[in-house]
């Protein structure tokens, strides 16, 4: 069985913005809801990229965090990121001079581990984006990020280089779904948000370039409706990637009787144009006709199962490991050979 990856230490920086539970930003400073009209002001204040960045890295966790253990998380894989590159550093030849900049977004998803605080979370998860704003202000974020970076531009043709800051979006269960209401609503702005991506063309083929989820907490078919936007005209040039495992509890049992189907971290999306690949161990390369395609499964059966017997929820989060991290780093690589 592969090590568990270390908790994180906090020695990589990052920046935490919190949600309430309408989905709004909280300032820090007064821990009210930040306005609508001040959102840019806010997202200004609290964001500074250095002009060394080449990646920046949105997280977004998912159920039964605590504030404290929300920050741990992000931690955990910033510095994951940070470890993977130095320790295997000739793998992906691609990101060569890398420089992350992290965002971890919290959001009240705490309750008891039982179908009952499952239930819980699951409405709120959905209020917070049908009546709520977490759709919009995420959105807003993704904009904001989108006119602050530099675009990643075509280099000569021979070299296929580029320069500028690629955006990756990792979300861990519903937080997954947000990320996911957050590129729709860019895609097709219909609330306050402030700041919009631009949709997919020719002439701007840069946006998000990875919506990576572990063990989503969603419909197999939530892509041919709630999310098919995301796949059929958003601001996203690289793939939407999900891993499943038939030890996450969550998403195979109470996943099916709450929502008559099991999760996507169950069994993978079943939309088409789904593919289904295996989680490789770090020693392993995933081949770039597996990463050209727009939904990609990951099945992660044979390494997520720690918890099974233990915790209700089983492997619902047992994503922390190196070979999650490979499959992030490789993702974040392949963006910038993508044509």
């Amino acid at each position: 069985m592969s090590p568990v990856l270390p908790p994180g230490k906090g020695f990589t920086d990052f920046t935490v913005l919190d949600l309430d539970e309408r989905g709004n930003f909280l300032d820090p400073g007064t821990g009210r809801p930040v306005p609508h009209d001040d959102m840019a002001i806010f997202l200004g204040r609290s964001l500074t990229l250095p002009g060394e960045t080449t990646d920046i890295v949105v997280f977004v966790h998912g159920w039964n965090n605590t504030v404290a253990d929300a920050a741990a998380s992000a931690a955990r894989l910033f510095n994951s990121i940070e470890i993977g590159l130095a320790e295997q550093c000739r793998r992906y030849p691609g990101l060569a001079g890398y420089r992350g900049y992290y965002i971890a977004v919290r959001w009240p998803s705490q309750s008891n581990p039982l179908p009952t605080g499952y239930r819980r979370i699951r409405d709120r998860a959905h209020a917070m984006t049908t009546n709520g704003h977490a759709e919009y202000v995420l959105a807003a974020l993704l904009g904001y990020l989108n006119t602050l970076r530099e675009q990643p531009t075509l280099g000569p043709p021979a070299l296929q280089s580029r320069s500028g800051q690629y955006l990756h979006l990792v979300g861990h269960s519903f937080g997954g779904r947000f990320l996911g209401e957050a590129v729709k609503e860019a895609a097709n702005p219909q609330g306050p948000a402030v700041l919009q991506l631009r949709p997919r063309n020719p002439d701007y083929p840069y946006t998000v370039d990875n919506l990576l989820v572990f063990q989503m907490a969603a419909h197999p078919e939530v892509f041919a409706h709630e999310f098919a936007a995301v796949l059929d005209d958003a601001p996203i040039h690289g793939p939407v990637t999900l891993t499943f495992s038939e030890a996450d509890r969550a998403n195979c049992v109470w996943h099916r009787l709450i929502e008559h189907a099991p999760g996507i971290g169950c069994q993978g999306a079943t939309t088409w144009p789904a593919r289904s690949i295996t989680l490789r161990p770090v020693e392993q390369d995933y081949t770039d006709h597996e990463l050209y395609h727009p939904l990609i499964n990951v099945d992660a059966s044979w390494l997520y199962r720690r918890g099974r017997r233990v915790l209700p929820q089983g492997a619902h989060s047992d994503f922390w490991y190196p070979e999650s991290i490979h499959l992030l780093l490789t993702l974040a690589a392949h963006a910038r050979n993508r044509p």
